[in-house]
């Protein structure tokens, strides 16, 4: 269960209820608990975080991109939350659920750009410091701009948010479970 308690999403005011009407109208009517929670407890962060994602969407990275990235780090951090939202949203852009499953795992996927990609978020997550010029040269010969490596680092300090806030609040999962 939460740790922290909201009271019901149809009686917010002001901006908590601007905020769950910018992600109702995104989300297809539903609010998701994560965005409910910080909806109540701090929406104007929540609209800053749901204008950074607008803007990452309509950036260099496609869907696959971006969910690879958001998926990753949500398995390297230990959210189940978002493991189990990014899942799902995989399987919406397309992932088959074996892809979904190596990519949670560490494991090849068979494509050779999405691998380059899965191994560089992993260095990023895992190490400190600056990275090291031979990684820098290894995304871009895999065939990634500058411009995808800064939306690259939008979407782990986006996802990296969500993760840790689930993990402050254990936020109660309302996606399917991941399997």
């Amino acid at each position: 269960m939460s740790r922290i308690a909201i009271p019901a999403i149809e009686s917010a005011t002001g901006a908590t209820a601007e905020v769950y009407a910018q992600v109702k109208k995104a989300a297809g009517g539903s609010i998701p608990n994560l965005f409910a929670t910080l909806g109540y407890l701090a929406p104007r962060s929540l609209s800053a975080y749901l204008n950074a994602e607008g803007a990452l969407s309509g950036g260099s990275l496609n869907r696959k991109d971006l969910e690879t990235i958001k998926l990753l780090m949500s398995e390297l951090t230990g959210c189940d939350y978002c493991v189990a939202a990014h899942s799902m949203l995989g399987k919406l852009a397309g992932f088959a659920p074996e892809t979904l499953r190596q990519i949670r795992a560490g494991e090849p996927t068979g494509d050779a750009k999405r691998d380059a990609l899965l191994r560089f978020v992993r260095l990023i997550k895992q190490t400190s410091g600056t990275l090291p010029a031979a990684e820098f040269d290894a995304i871009r010969a895999a065939g990634y701009t500058e411009a995808q490596l800064a939306d690259i680092a939008l979407a782990i300090s986006l996802i990296t948010f969500t993760n840790t806030f689930n993990r402050i609040n254990d936020t109660d999962v309302d996606f399917p479970p991941v399997k």
